[in-house]
């Protein structure tokens, strides 16, 4: 099996490298040279990858094609390349529909959209994919953890939740940050906030089947810290603003 990738952005660039490091088994990996430091960066740290200078070259050789493009260069190029019914197509393109995508292809390939996230370069982290389809997720468990979604009107809540990772990281600097004006080292005060921040979500993942109403209000006690952080970001706004925003993602995926 050959596997092509169209587009060589963060997120292809995430999945590439986690499936190199995987045990999925695949014969050559052909991919494009939209960005050349990145995909000169994987063929040099990856012996089977291949650079392609034309996106053709890549469906013509390949059996599975991952699109990983923005959705104006997805719907400027897509209905110009000549797939094949035999491909199975991954889509990471975040408002390109399936409807979309199978009057841009044409053929009656199989067609999954997937939200895979940078953590998939660990072989972390969950993978929706839309519609189900068996090949897709054990390819895709072998990344990280498959989420199969029937409803595709459904995986667009969660591609709305995907647009949280730049904020949640921008948190992680705002608070690293504060260190350093406080006069910790750097160094420190990113690893100690990134090392905190992980081991609460290790612990929400371990608790994830109970309510997460529960962890909120197990890590504050009466007139503690925890209290009073929780309560001073509900009057700011901080939670009723983080809502809004995924409404107004959700909103613009809608369209």
């Amino acid at each position: 099996m050959n596997l092509g990738f169209i587009g060589t952005g963060k997120i292809a660039s995430s999945v590439i490298a986690g499936i190199c490091k995987s045990k999925i088994k695949y014969n050559q990996m052909i991919i494009s040279q939209r960005n050349k430091k990145i995909s000169q960066t994987l063929k040099k740290k990856f012996k089977k990858i291949k650079i392609s200078k034309n996106n053709q070259e890549i469906l013509d050789k390949c059996d599975w094609i991952f699109l990983s493009v923005t959705p104006t260069v997805g719907n400027k190029i897509i209905k110009d390349l000549k797939f094949k019914s035999k491909h199975t197509i991954i889509s990471f393109i975040s408002t390109i529909t399936l409807a979309q995508l199978k009057k841009a292809i044409k053929v009656k390939a199989k067609i999954v959209r997937a939200i895979p996230l940078p953590p998939i370069s660990l072989k972390k982290g969950p993978v929706p994919i839309c519609p189900p389809n068996k090949k897709v997720k054990t390819f895709f468990n072998k990344l990280g953890t498959t989420v199969e979604i029937k409803n595709e009107k459904s995986s667009i809540n969660f591609w709305s939740t995907s647009g949280m990772m730049a904020p949640f990281y921008e948190m992680l600097r705002v608070m690293s940050d504060w260190l350093v004006k406080k006069g910790v080292k750097r160094n420190n005060a990113q690893k100690y906030i990134t090392s905190l921040f992980l081991a609460l979500s290790e612990d929400a993942v371990i608790n994830s089947k109970e309510n997460l109403k529960n962890l909120v209000k197990e890590s504050q006690t009466p007139k503690g810290l925890n209290e009073q952080g929780v309560r001073e970001l509900i009057r700011a706004g901080f939670y009723k603003s983080l809502e809004k925003t995924l409404n107004s993602i959700h909103k613009r995926l809608n369209k």
